[in-house]
C-alpha cells in the first residue's frame, strides 16, 4: 500500500521514497502481522495500550506524526529506535490515531524557583527537534474571580508574542471569591486548574511533559468532561466533539469547507468544556497565533503542539456555559452591534456579469414581494479584478447604484481583497498601487525592503501589511477616495488568510526552519506557505511565519477604522482571530449546494457564537447549482441565520428566490419566514444588543440554556434564537417526518399560538415540504413589529409583544431600540400573575416614527378577562381564543412606562405548585388531580375541634405513584401558652418518624382564652388553620390554600403570610437580611457545602420570623428534620415540601421581634454561656506544617502586642488526620508549647472530627477498637447487613504516601482509609466519645475547647465506599427530590446512605433518611458534655452543623466561606440569621477560608470581624498566611488599634441591650473611604469623638471611614462596662471595671453587668455581689466616663448602700460635653 507521510528530519526510515511535488514523501510499506515490541523501563507508564483502559488514554506522543496502519519490519524497527533515543516508551496498538511512541517521566521541566512567577529548568532528557530552550519562566495571574492567565516563555530572551488590540490584564485585582485555585507540581513540572465550590479539577497538565523548543511547543493536559465545544476553523460535523484521538490543525487557509479535518480561513485555539447537569464549565484559550495542532483525547484530554511563539494561557471559569462566553468576549472584546439593516435578507452572487443583471435580480425579487434588505458584488464589478476600480464598462452606472437601492429602503455592500495587482488600469496608472508604493505598505520579502510578488484574481500581486501603521493610513483613504467615487454601505473583506495562488512567492521560497521547520502541523498539504506567502516575508509585527493567522484579524482592524467613523455600518470577513467580532461578522466561506453544508452550517455558527462572532451565515451553497428542494430548505433555516444571505459562485444556476418561479412553493414559503425574521427583528437585534453590552450568544446551544439535561449535550440539528425561540429545521432530502428534542420547558408553536404537551422528550415533527419547526418557550416576552419587504419600512410601523407564560404564568424580555446606527431607547418587559410592566431603563432616542405598541399577545391563559386596565387609565378590547389573550388596540407609546393589568374570572384564587418539580406540564398536572385554575383541593374536615381527623378527597389521584397517600390524618391544636401554640398534622392509623429534639414547653396549656394573644379558627374546604393575633384581627398563619399534600415521601402546605418581611430559614447563604419572596426555593439539608447562592449548606433550620402590617412580629418553626425546601411566592405565601415524617408546627407571638427571639430559645434552649476568654480574638489554619509555626506567630502576636486569647489546631496536629491521636514528627512539642501558652493566659482548641479511622492494627487504635466492642457505629439495618456503614473522609491508610499531584477522586481512593461514623444517639457512644476526649486530655495534651466539624456528616465517597447504597432506592432518590446542591447524585451525595441505620436512646430504630439533619445536632451536647467532665470549665464547643437547639450547647462558624469583599456583608447576614435560630456565638472566618487574601480585604474584615461574637481569622492550607502579623507592622497596628476596643468592650458581647452600632456597610468594596449608614431615630454617640450625631436621625449620613478607621457608635441612654485591654482576657480581668455612660435626651442611661470568673461552672454573680467569687475574679471600679453632659459639673457624689457618701475627683471638657471621674468599688 502507499501512504501519504512526512519523514522525520533526519529521517530514521529505510524505505522506497519517491518525491512527488516538493512537499509530499509517499513511502511504501509492508505489513507484518502480529508485529509488537515493548521495553520494560520504569519509566514508561504503560507496557501496551491494552494494560490501561481506552477510555483514559491520554496523548502525550513524543513522535507527534499520523502513522500508517501498516509497516514493514524494517520501517517500524527504524521508528522503535527513534523512539527510544528520545528516552520514550514504545508501545504499538492496533488503533487508529493512538500514539505508539509516548513520553516517559524523564522528559519535561522542573521547577526551581516558584511564588506567582516560577523559574522552570529543563530536565535531562533527549530533545526532539533540536533547539529545547533550556531556562523558561513560568507566570500566573488571577486577573478575575473568573479568569486565570498563565504564560510560560523563555526565560532569557524575547519570543513572538500576540499584540492583541483588545487583551490586556485588568486594572486592579479581583474583588470577589476565585472560583478557582492555581496548583503547581515541582518536578517534573505541572500545573492544576481547580474549580474550588464544588472543588473539581478542571485542568491538569502534569499527564505529560512540558516541551518548550524553539519551534516546538507541547502541552498535554487532562480536562474534566468529554463535553468539548469550540475549537477551528473548521468543519465539524457536530457541535460537541469526537474525543476518540481527533487531530485538528489551527492555521488560517483559503480552502473549502467539505467536510475533512483540514484548518479552514480562521484560527480559534478556544473551547468550552461542559463539566456536568449542574451547568458549571470552563473555557481554554491559547493566545497564540503560530501553526498548530490540537489532539482531543479519551481521557477526556487535549494536546497542543505549535511550532512557535509563547504558551499563553486563560482559563475561564464559570456557573455555566453562557458565564464563559461572556468572560471570553471579556477578554477578547465583546461583538459589535451590527446596524439593523444588515439583519434584513441579502443577495449576492460571484459574476453577475454586468450592473444590468444585478438589477434584473434585483427587481425580480422586488416584484415577488419577498423581503430583501441588501445587495451584494463581488470582484466581476471591479476593472480585471482590481480593488478600488469598476469595470467602467458592464458597471458603468455602479456610481449611482447605492442610490437605486435608497430610493427602495435597501443597502449596497462590495468586495474588497487585499492582494493589489502590480499592473496598469485600462486607462492610465493604477493610482491606488502608486500611492502604496509610495508608503512603502506591502509585506517584503525577508530583506525587509522587496514587496513581495504573489499572485490573486487579477494576476501578479503584493500584500498589504497591515501591521504597519502606514499601511493603515494608506488603506484607510484608499476606502474612503473609494467611496466618494461609488457610494456604498459596507465591506465585505475577503481572501485574506491570506491567499495567494502561487506557493510562496513568485520566486518560491528559501529552504530555511522558518519555511520549513522540523515539525509541521497537520495542516492542508503539510507545507507551510501552501496558497500563502512564504514564512520569512517580514511584516511590522515580525514574520509571516508568526503572523500568518493575524492577517484577516489585522486587515479588519485596519478596515473598521474607516467603516466605524460616523454611524454604525459593517465589516464581515472570511479570515479571523479571537477578537475579531468586536469589528466584524463573518460567513463560513465557500461552502456546496449539498445536503452535507446545510446540516453543518448549524455547529460552525453556534461555535462562532462561542468565539464571539455572532454575526454569521451562507444560504443555499456557493458551488454547484442549488436544487430546489435544498435551496427552499435552506431558505427556510437561514431565514433564522444571524446573518441571512443567500450566495452563490460563478458559472451556477442563479439560486435567488425569484429565480425559481413568481408562484413557486420555495418564494411562497421563503416569504413566510422571512416575514416572521423581520416580524422579530426587534428580538433579533435585542440579542445583538445583550451580546455587546454582556457576551450573550444570539444563535445559542441548546445544551447552553438546558446543561442539567444530558440529552442536549449533542443537540446540533436544532438551535435558539437567544433563550426563547427554538428553530428545528429538515437537513435531509425527502424527509417531512424530523425527529426533534424538546427540552424541559413550556414550549408553545409559534405560528399555531398553541401549547404543547411535549417536555424533555425527542419527537417526531411533521414539517412539510413549507414548514420548519419554530417553537416559543414559556416565560418569554418578544418584542416584534408588523413586517415589510425592507426594515427601512418595518422600523416605521407599531410594535407588538409577543408574551408565553411558563409554569408560573410569568414571562420576561426586554428590547432595545435606537435608529439602527447609534441612539438607545431599552426597554424591559416583566409579567407576572396578569400584570405586564413595561418599564424604560434607558431613553436616549426619539423614534421619529412615534413608535407604539399596538397590540399584545399571551399564550397560555387561563381563561377570558374580566376587565384589561392600563395604567394611563385607558381600557382595551380583549379577545380570547384556545387559551391565547389578544390585546387590540393599544396605544402604548414607546418610550414610556406602563403597566397593563387584565383579571381572569379565577381572579381570587391563590397558584400553589402542584408539580414543583422540572418537567411540568398539563398532561401531567392533571393526572395528579390539579388544574391550572383553583378547585377543591385535597383534604376536608366537617366541624372544627382542637383534634379532628382529616380525610384526603379521593376524587383526585394520588400524585405520585411511587410515594403511597395517607388517606386519613389527625389535626391537633395546642394552645401552649398565652404566647405559643402548636398544631400537628399526622397519620392517626400508622406511627411516622417524629423528630427527637426535646423541647422546654408549658407543663400546662393555656386554657383561658382570654390570656391568649390569638384565636385559632378552622377551615373546612380546603382544609387550613387560620391564626389570628387579636388585636390587630391579621391572619398571620393561613394554610387554607390549595395544594395540602400527605403521601408517604412528600409533605407539602402552604400558607399565606401577612407581609412581605420574611427572615430566618438556613443554612443557606442569602443576599439580603430580609427575603425576596419572588418565587425564591431553598432547599434544607445538611451537607458539607461551602457557602454559596441557594446552596445548601452545613445547618438546617426550618424557622422564619415575620414582620406583620402592624409592625409586630411572630416565629414559626416546622420540626421536621428530613430533607425538605421552602418556597417563597410574591402573594406573599410560603410553601413547605418536606419528604418525610410529619407536620409538627410551633408559632411564638412576639409581639416584637426580641420577644420572638425569646420565647422561641425559652422553647428550644436558651444558648449556652461562652467562656469568657472564648469572646477575645483567636487565631487558626488548616496548613499548620509544624508546632514551630504556631510558636512562631504567638511570639510574633505577642511582639506586636495584638490582643489574642485562642490559638487553634487543624487536622494537621493528628497523626494522619485521625481523631485522638498526635503527629511525633511534626508536632512532638505542641503539648509543651500548649502548656507554655495556657501559663501566660491563652487557650487553646483542637478540631474533632466525627468519622473514626477503621483501618489500623488491632490494639494501636484503641478509639476504633473499643468502638467497636461499644457498638456505637452507624450500620446497615439487621435485615441488609450486620456491617458498618463504611466511609471516607480525612484519615489515611497506615504506611503509604500520599501524592497530591493526583487528583481529588483518585486520592481518595487510592489513599484515604475506610471510616465509621459514631450513633451519637446511643447513650454508650456518648459514654465512649467522653472517655477518649478525657484520654486525651489527660494523656496527650491539655485544651480549653473543642471544635468539631464535619459533623452533617460529610463523606468524600457518596453513601458508602464502593458507593453501593443497600435498601430501598427511594430513600436514596426520593419520588420529590427537594433543590439540593447535586440533587442529581441523590441525598446520599457526599454523606451516608439514607438506609442506614440509627438507633435512638430509647432504643427505637431509626432511618438515618429521617435523621440525617440531626448528625451534628446528636454530636454536640455529648462533646459539651466532655469538654465539661475533662476540663472541668466551661470552656466553648464550636460545631459546624446545627439543627434548633444546637445552640444550648455550642456556638457556630458560618463554614468555609471565600476571600471576597461581598462575604462582609454576607457574614453580617448569616450572623443576624443565626442569632434568631438561638445561636449568637456565631461568626465567619475573618478575610476568608478559601483563596488568597488581599491586603485591603483582610484589614476591613479585621475592623468587622472584631465584633463578631466569635472572632476568629482562620484559612486553608496552600493559602498564603493571613494572620495580622503577616501583613506588616501598619497591618499590626490598625488590627491592634480595634481588637483593644473589642477587648475593653467584651462586656458588651452579653448582648443585653442595643447600644453598639457598627457601621461598615461599603466597606464591603474595595477602595472606599466614605461609607453612608443608616442612623436609627435616637441619640447617638461617635465612639471615637464623643461627638453626638445630632443633625441626622431616623436617615442616612456619609460616614468618613479611612482604612485605619471602623465607624462605631454608642446609643444614647445606655452604659456599656469596660475594661483596659492587654495581650488577652486574663491579663485585662485583673484591671479596673470602667463604665461608659452614655446620656440619652432626658440626661439618663442605665445598664447591667453579667460577671462571674469567666469559666466556672455555676459560678455566677451579679454586679455588686461577689458571694462565691474568688478574691482574683472580684471587681473594682475604676474610671467612669459620661458623654453627653449638658451642663458644667461642679461635684460628682457615689452613693453606695451600706457606706457613706463619697465625692468623687472628676474632669469636665465642655467643647464634647464629657465627664471622667475616677471611684474605688470593692
Amino acid at each position: 500500500k502507499i501512504y501519504k507521510c512526512q519523514c522525520l528530519s533526519p529521517s530514521p526510515f529505510l524505505s522506497l521514497s519517491l518525491s512527488l511535488l516538493n512537499y509530499i514523501t509517499v513511502v511504501i510499506c509492508l505489513f507484518v502481522p502480529n508485529f509488537r515490541f515493548s521495553i520494560s523501563s520504569k519509566r514508561c507508564s504503560r507496557m501496551s495500550q491494552h494494560s490501561i483502559r481506552r477510555e483514559t488514554a491520554v496523548d502525550m506522543a513524543c513522535i507527534p506524526y499520523k502513522l500508517p496502519t501498516c509497516f514493514a519490519k524494517l520501517y517500524c524497527a527504524s521508528l522503535q529506535q527513534k523512539c527510544l533515543e528520545r528516552a520514550c516508551c514504545w508501545s504499538p496498538v492496533d488503533e487508529a490515531n493512538v500514539p505508539w511512541c509516548f513520553f516517559s517521566k524523564n522528559h519535561g521541566y522542573s521547577v526551581v524557583s516558584e511564588n506567582i512567577e516560577a523559574r522552570l529548568t529543563r530536565m535531562d532528557a533527549p530533545s526532539l527537534f533540536g533547539a529545547d530552550i533550556k531556562e523558561l519562566i513560568f507566570y500566573a495571574e488571577m486577573q478575575t474571580e473568573n479568569r486565570l492567565r498563565f504564560k510560560i516563555t523563555d526565560a532569557n530572551q524575547a519570543r513572538f508574542e500576540v499584540p492583541h488590540e483588545h487583551v490586556q490584564a485588568p486594572s486592579s485585582p479581583p474583588t470577589g471569591p476565585l472560583k478557582y485555585r492555581l496548583e503547581l507540581i515541582q518536578k517534573p513540572f505541572g500545573l492544576k486548574v481547580w474549580r474550588t465550590s464544588p472543588e473539581k479539577l478542571l485542568f491538569d497538565t502534569t499527564i505529560g511533559p512540558l516541551v518548550f523548543a524553539d519551534q516546538y511547543l507541547q502541552l498535554s493536559a487532562k480536562l474534566s468532561s468529554h463535553n468539548i465545544y469550540g475549537l477551528g476553523e473548521h468543519v465539524h460535523q457536530t457541535f460537541r466533539h469526537d474525543t476518540d484521538w481527533r487531530t485538528w490543525p489551527i492555521f488560517t487557509r483559503d480552502s473549502f469547507p467539505n467536510g475533512g479535518t483540514h484548518n479552514l480561513y480562521g484560527h480559534y485555539p478556544y473551547f468550552t468544556c461542559l463539566e456536568n447537569e449542574s451547568g458549571q464549565s470552563f473555557g481554554v484559550f491559547l493566545m497564540n497565533s503560530n501553526a498548530m495542532e490540537v489532539t482531543i483525547q479519551p481521557a477526556p484530554a487535549i494536546t497542543y503542539r505549535t511550532i512557535g511563539g509563547v504558551l499563553d494561557f486563560y482559563i475561564l471559569v464559570g456557573d455555566t456555559p453562557e458565564a464563559v462566553v461572556d468572560e471570553f468576549t471579556q477578554l477578547i472584546g465583546r461583538p459589535f452591534i451590527p446596524p439593523y439593516w444588515s439583519l434584513g435578507f441579502q443577495l449576492s452572487r460571484w459574476d453577475y456579469g454586468s450592473l444590468d443583471e444585478v438589477k434584473k435580480v434585483v427587481e425580480r425579487n422586488r416584484q415577488i414581494g419577498i423581503p430583501y434588505d441588501v445587495q451584494y458584488t463581488d470582484i466581476d464589478y471591479m476593472e480585471d479584478k482590481k480593488i478600488f476600480t469598476y469595470d467602467m464598462e458592464k458597471f458603468k452606472e455602479l456610481p449611482q447604484f447605492a442610490d437605486y437601492m435608497h430610493e427602495n429602503g435597501q443597502k449596497y455592500i462590495v468586495i474588497l481583497d487585499p492582494a493589489v495587482s502590480t499592473g496598469k488600469r485600462l486607462n492610465g496608472p493604477y493610482e491606488a498601487l502608486d500611492r502604496g508604493h509610495a508608503a512603502k505598505v506591502w509585506v517584503t520579502e525577508p530583506d525587509g525592503n522587496t514587496p513581495l510578488i504573489g499572485e490573486v484574481w487579477p494576476g501578479e500581486t503584493v500584500f498589504p501589511d497591515y501591521t504597519n501603521q502606514a499601511c493603515v493610513d494608506w488603506w484607510v483613504d484608499e476606502i474612503s477616495r473609494f467611496h466618494k467615487e461609488v457610494k456604498h454601505d459596507a465591506l465585505w473583506i475577503d481572501m485574506n488568510e491570506v491567499a495567494n495562488f502561487v506557493q510562496g512567492s513568485s520566486k518560491g521560497c528559501a529552504e530555511n526552519k522558518l519555511n520549513y521547520p522540523p515539525f509541521t502541523p497537520r495542516i492542508l498539504d503539510n507545507l507551510m506557505y501552501s496558497k500563502t506567502l512564504c514564512m520569512d516575508a517580514k511584516h511590522k509585527w515580525g514574520n509571516h511565519y508568526d503572523v500568518h493567522s493575524l492577517y484577516g484579524y489585522s486587515m479588519v482592524l485596519a478596515t473598521e477604522k474607516e467603516v466605524f467613523k460616523t454611524n454604525r455600518s459593517m465589516v464581515f470577513t472570511r479570515s479571523s482571530f479571537p477578537g475579531v467580532g468586536k469589528y466584524a461578522g463573518h460567513w463560513l466561506g465557500d461552502n456546496a449546494a449539498n445536503w452535507n453544508d446545510i446540516k453543518w452550517a448549524i455547529p460552525g455558527m453556534l461555535e462562532f457564537n462561542l468565539f464571539g462572532v455572532p454575526y454569521v451565515s451562507d444560504i443555499c451553497g456557493f458551488f454547484d447549482d442549488s436544487p430546489e428542494e435544498l435551496c427552499r430548505r435552506w431558505m427556510q433555516v437561514g431565514a433564522f441565520y444571524p446573518f441571512s444571505r443567500n450566495h452563490n459562485a460563478q458559472g451556477y444556476k442563479d439560486q435567488d428566490p425569484a429565480a425559481y418561479g413568481a408562484v413557486s412553493l420555495l418564494v411562497k414559503t421563503s416569504k413566510h419566514y422571512l416575514n416572521i425574521r423581520y416580524t422579530l427583528l426587534p428580538y433579533l437585534y435585542t440579542l445583538f444588543y445583550k451580546a455587546h453590552v454582556n457576551g450573550e450568544t444570539v444563535l445559542r446551544p441548546m445544551m447552553h440554556e438546558f446543561y442539567s439535561d444530558s440529552e442536549t449535550w449533542g443537540v446540533h440539528n436544532q438551535f435558539l434564537w437567544g433563550a426563547h425561540l427554538l428553530i428545528t429545521p429538515v437537513l435531509d432530502p425527502g424527509v417531512e417526518n424530523v425527529e426533534a428534542y424538546i427540552p424541559d420547558a413550556i414550549w408553545y408553536d409559534f405560528e399555531k399560538e398553541e401549547r404543547i404537551t411535549d417536555r424533555k422528550e425527542k419527537v417526531n415533527l411533521n414539517l412539510p415540504a413549507d414548514k420548519l419547526g419554530l417553537h416559543l418557550r414559556g416565560g418569554a416576552i418578544l418584542p416584534a413589529q408588523r413586517p415589510d419587504v425592507t426594515t427601512t419600512y418595518s422600523r416605521r410601523h407599531p410594535m407588538r409583544l409577543i408574551i408565553a407564560l411558563d409554569d408560573n404564568n410569568a414571562a420576561s424580555g426586554e428590547l432595545f431600540w435606537d435608529d439602527g446606527e447609534s441612539r438607545v431607547i431599552s426597554d424591559l418587559f416583566l409579567l407576572d400573575q396578569d400584570v405586564l410592566t413595561m418599564h424604560v431603563t434607558h431613553n436616549g432616542y426619539t423614534d421619529p416614527n412615534n413608535l407604539k405598541f399596538e397590540n399584545i399577545t399571551v399564550m397560555g391563559v387561563t381563561g377570558a378577562p374580566v376587565s384589561v386596565l392600563v395604567s394611563d387609565g385607558t381600557t382595551t378590547n380583549a379577545l380570547t381564543e384556545s387559551q391565547v389573550l389578544y390585546l387590540r388596540n393599544l396605544e402604548l407609546e414607546l418610550g414610556k412606562n406602563y403597566t397593563v393589568n387584565w383579571q381572569d374570572k379565577y381572579r381570587n384564587s391563590r397558584h400553589f405548585d402542584c408539580h414543583p418539580e422540572a418537567g411540568s406540564d398539563q398532561a401531567k398536572c392533571e393526572a395528579r388531580g390539579c388544574i391550572w385554575e383553583v378547585r377543591e383541593r385535597r383534604y376536608s374536615i366537617s366541624d372544627p375541634c382542637i383534634r379532628k381527623d382529616s380525610k384526603r378527597n379521593t376524587a383526585f389521584p394520588s400524585q405520585r405513584s411511587q410515594s403511597r397517600d395517607i388517606s386519613k390524618l389527625r389535626v391537633e391544636i395546642t394552645y401552649l401558652s398565652g404566647k405559643s401554640l402548636r398544631w400537628k398534622i399526622f397519620d392517626p392509623s400508622n406511627a411516622r418518624y417524629e423528630v427527637p429534639v426535646p423541647l422546654d414547653l408549658p407543663a400546662m396549656p393555656e386554657t383561658e382564652e382570654n390570656n391568649r394573644l390569638y384565636r385559632v379558627q378552622i377551615n373546612n374546604k380546603p382544609f387550613g388553620i387560620q391564626v389570628i393575633r387579636k388585636d390587630t384581627e391579621e391572619i398571620i398563619w393561613d394554610s387554607a390554600v390549595p395544594g395540602l399534600t400527605f403521601s408517604d415521601q412528600l409533605l407539602e402546605i402552604s400558607t399565606l403570610l401577612p407581609s412581605n418581611y420574611v427572615y430566618g430559614f438556613g443554612e443557606t447563604e442569602h443576599p439580603i437580611y430580609k427575603h425576596d419572596l419572588n418565587y425564591h426555593k431553598y432547599g434544607l439539608f445538611t451537607k458539607d457545602q461551602p457557602p454559596g447562592y441557594k446552596l445548601n449548606s452545613y445547618g438546617v433550620h426550618p424557622f422564619y420570623m415575620g414582620l406583620e402590617k402592624s409592625k409586630y412580629a411572630h416565629g414559626v418553626l416546622l420540626l421536621n428534620s428530613n430533607a425538605m425546601d421552602v418556597t417563597f411566592l410574591p402573594t406573599p405565601a410560603l410553601t413547605y415540601r418536606t419528604v418525610g415524617g410529619i407536620l409538627d408546627f410551633y408559632m411564638v407571638m412576639g409581639p416584637t421581634p426580641e420577644a420572638v427571639v425569646q420565647q422561641y430559645t425559652e422553647m428550644i434552649g436558651r444558648p449556652v454561656l461562652p467562656a469568657y476568654w472564648s469572646l477575645g480574638f483567636q487565631l487558626c489554619r488548616y496548613g499548620y506544617s509544624k508546632d514551630a509555626e504556631i510558636a512562631d506567630l504567638y511570639r510574633d502576636m505577642k511582639a506586636a502586642k495584638i490582643p489574642y486569647d485562642v490559638q487553634y489546631a487543624d487536622i494537621d496536629y493528628m497523626e494522619r488526620q485521625m481523631d485522638f491521636t498526635l503527629d511525633k514528627v511534626n508536632f512532638k512539642g505542641l503539648p509543651a508549647l500548649v502548656d507554655n501558652m495556657r501559663a501566660e493566659g491563652m487557650r487553646f482548641i483542637f478540631i474533632l472530627d466525627p468519622a473514626i479511622a477503621a483501618n489500623e492494627t488491632k490494639g494501636s487504635y484503641p478509639a476504633f477498637d473499643t468502638g467497636v466492642e461499644k457498638d456505637i457505629f452507624i450500620k446497615w439495618p439487621p435485615e441488609l447487613s450486620n456491617d458498618i456503614v463504611w466511609g471516607k473522609v480525612w484519615p489515611d491508610y497506615p504506611n503509604i504516601t500520599v501524592d497530591n499531584s493526583l487528583d481529588w477522586d483518585t486520592q481518595v481512593e487510592l489513599f484515604r482509609a475506610f471510616v465509621a461514623f459514631p450513633d451519637f444517639f446511643k447513650s454508650s457512644t456518648a459514654e465512649w466519645w467522653a472517655q477518649q476526649i478525657k484520654d486525651f486530655y489527660n494523656n496527650v495534651m491539655k485544651f480549653d475547647g473543642l471544635w468539631i466539624d464535619m459533623n452533617e456528616p460529610a463523606t468524600f465517597v457518596h453513601g458508602t465506599v464502593g458507593e453501593k447504597c443497600l435498601g430501598d432506592p427511594a430513600l436514596e432518590n426520593p419520588p420529590y427530590m427537594p433543590p439540593l446542591e447535586s440533587m442529581h447524585r441523590g441525598l446520599n451525595h457526599k454523606t451516608l446512605c439514607m438506609n442506614s441505620e440509627q438507633i435512638l436512646a430509647d432504643g427505637t430504630r431509626v432511618r438515618h433518611y429521617d435523621v440525617h439533619n440531626l448528625y451534628g445536632w446528636s454530636h454536640t451536647k455529648p462533646t459539651y458534655d466532655a469538654l465539661l467532665s475533662a476540663t472541668e470549665k466551661r470552656g466553648v464547643v464550636v460545631t459546624r452543623s446545627t439543627y434548633p437547639s444546637s445552640g444550648r450547647w455550642a456556638g457556630h462558624w458560618l463554614g468555609d466561606n471565600y476571600s471576597a469583599w461581598d462575604q462582609l456583608l454576607k457574614s453580617i447576614i448569616g450572623m443576624m440569621e443565626f442569632s434568631i435560630f438561638g445561636i449568637p456565638y456565631t461568626g465567619a472566618d475573618i478575610c476568608g477560608f478559601f483563596n488568597p487574601a488581599q491586603y485591603e480585604m483582610c484589614l476591613r474584615w479585621m475592623q468587622l470581624g472584631a465584633f463578631y461574637p466569635f472572632s476568629r481569622n482562620h484559612n486553608t492550607i496552600n493559602m498564603p498566611r493571613q494572620d495580622p502579623v503577616a501583613w506588616g507592622p501598619e497591618f499590626a497596628a490598625i488590627s491592634r488599634d480595634v481588637l483593644n476596643i473589642l477587648s475593653s468592650s467584651t462586656h458588651v458581647l452579653c448582648f443585653y441591650d442595643c447600644c453598639l452600632l457598627i457601621c461598615h456597610l461599603f466597606c464591603f468594596v474595595k477602595g472606599v473611604s466614605v461609607v453612608r449608614g443608616y442612623v436609627p431615630n435616637a441619640r447617638w454617640y461617635d465612639y471615637h469623638t464623643v461627638s453626638i450625631l445630632s443633625a441626622l436621625r431616623g436617615q442616612f449620613m456619609n460616614m468618613d471611614t479611612p482604612l485605619s478607621k471602623i465607624n462605631l457608635h454608642v446609643r444614647g441612654g445606655h452604659i456599656l462596662p469596660w475594661q483596659k485591654p492587654e495581650n488577652n482576657t486574663h491579663y485585662s480581668r485583673l484591671n479596673p471595671l470602667g463604665l461608659l455612660v452614655a446620656l440619652d435626651d432626658g440626661g439618663s442611661a442605665h445598664g447591667s453587668l453579667f460577671w462571674d470568673d469567666g469559666e466556672g461552672i455555676g459560678k455566677l454573680c451579679m454586679f455588686v455581689s461577689v458571694y462565691g467569687l474568688a478574691e482574683a475574679d472580684r471587681l473594682t471600679l475604676g474610671v467612669v466616663k459620661v458623654w453627653g453632659v449638658s451642663a458644667p459639673v461642679t461635684q460628682v457624689i457615689m452613693k453606695v448602700t451600706g457606706k457613706p457618701d463619697a465625692k468623687l475627683e472628676f474632669t469636665y471638657n465642655a467643647e464634647v460635653r464629657y465627664v471622667m471621674l475616677t471611684c474605688t468599688l470593692v
